[in-house]
């Protein structure tokens, strides 16, 4: 979850500062501001790297927080794919990793056979 809050911080840091890197298609069915859709990845980011800081606690309230989190990273970087189709597919896969990893949870205490 850190590492992949981090980098919709940096994702969410280049739209802010430097709008102009990225390609705009008008071929979509939706469109957004650029800026804005920043601002989202920048927040959900810092929201998501805090999440996963709390998961290293152990508390179970962390875990379904980031599984709700990654949800919503999940669709936000769905719904950037016209800006940035390589780098929001990475975080759209790094996202349903995430997603398995907390749901799966951990084997201590439990027998292994």
């Amino acid at each position: 979850m850190i590492f992949g809050g981090t980098m919709a911080i940096f994702e969410g840091i280049a739209a802010i500062a430097k709008d102009d890197l990225f390609v705009r298609t008008s071929d979509y069915v939706f469109r957004f501001n650029l800026t804005g859709w920043g601002w989202i990845h920048l927040i959900l980011g810092i929201v998501i790297v805090l999440a996963g800081v709390m998961v290293f606690t152990g508390a179970v309230w962390a875990r379904a927080v980031g599984v709700v989190l990654a949800g919503l990273s999940l669709i936000a970087n769905f719904l950037w794919l016209p800006y940035y189709p390589f780098w929001a597919i990475v975080l759209i896969a790094v996202n349903i990793f995430i997603i398995w990893a907390l749901c799966a949870g951990t084997l201590r205490g439990r027998d292994v056979v």
